[in-house]
């Protein structure tokens, strides 16, 4: 049997049993389990099934959309979006950083509110292009895939044309010392210049964000106006960025 014949058994078999054995498929197409193995993983290379211990099993949500993304500590994001709200007034400029923490808030925005927001977080615009009172102005550039956010020179001009009244900035890391940084050296330099363009600075972040640092700087806490977290506003891990006059929500 050819191995294209093979192939076409192979992903027969696994479609209709959900299951496919090595030592089974041996035995059925009269080859060693070597060769067996040889074929499940080109086949798993090729992403047409899913090679494992003992056989292969069906991709698993082969078909889910890149829009799904997994946001870890949901709750948290969510109370933190709530508080956020609280700081929206129709006819703002706003401009909107990446990262799950700003995905959950644009999901709660108030479906009429009006304002003009730019982003360059492909999800976040995904999401704010439902709003019909939202002048949403996406900050093309290069992509970086892994985030789905722009970075590069084109970013940072659209940026420094801008005068927002306030920045929504999602955290990576915040210390009571270094301020914020950031594990990309591009994005720290995109969230600087989104800084800069502010008049307001909002950072959105849940608690195991802080106190940790990352190797890219971004900013000093004096840059910021407002922290808001999922923790109480008067609990001792936030006293020394009361005491650097920011306020906390």
């Amino acid at each position: 049997m050819l191995k294209a014949e093979r192939h076409t058994y192979i992903m027969t078999k696994l479609d209709a049993e959900q299951r496919v054995s090595t030592i089974d498929l041996a035995h059925e197409l009269g080859i060693s389990e070597d060769s067996v193995r040889r074929d499940l993983n080109k086949l798993h290379e090729k992403r047409f099934l899913e090679k494992v211990y003992g056989g292969a099993i069906p991709i698993s949500e082969k078909n889910k959309s890149v829009f799904d993304i997994q946001i870890v500590n949901e709750s948290k994001k969510k109370e933190i979006g709530v508080k956020a709200l609280t700081l929206l007034n129709d006819g703002q400029v706003i401009i909107m950083s990446g990262g799950t923490t700003n995905l959950v808030f644009s999901k709660l925005i108030p479906p009429l509110l009006k304002a003009t927001i730019y982003t360059y977080s492909l999800p976040i615009a995904m999401q704010l292009s439902q709003y019909p009172n939202i002048d949403l102005i996406f900050i093309g550039g290069k992509m970086q895939k892994n985030a789905m956010v722009t970075i590069g020179i084109d970013v940072l001009q659209v940026l420094a044309k801008i005068k927002a009244d306030i920045c929504f900035m999602g955290v990576s890391s915040i210390d009571s010392r270094q301020g914020l940084t950031e594990m990309g050296y591009e994005v720290s330099i995109v969230k600087k210049a989104m800084i800069e363009s502010s008049e307001k600075v909002i950072c959105m972040f849940t608690s195991d964000k802080l106190n940790t640092r990352k190797p890219h700087v971004v900013c000093e806490l004096n840059k910021l106006d407002t922290i808001i977290t999922d923790l109480p506003e008067d609990d001792e891990s936030l006293i020394e960025f009361k005491k650097s006059g920011i306020k906390i929500l």
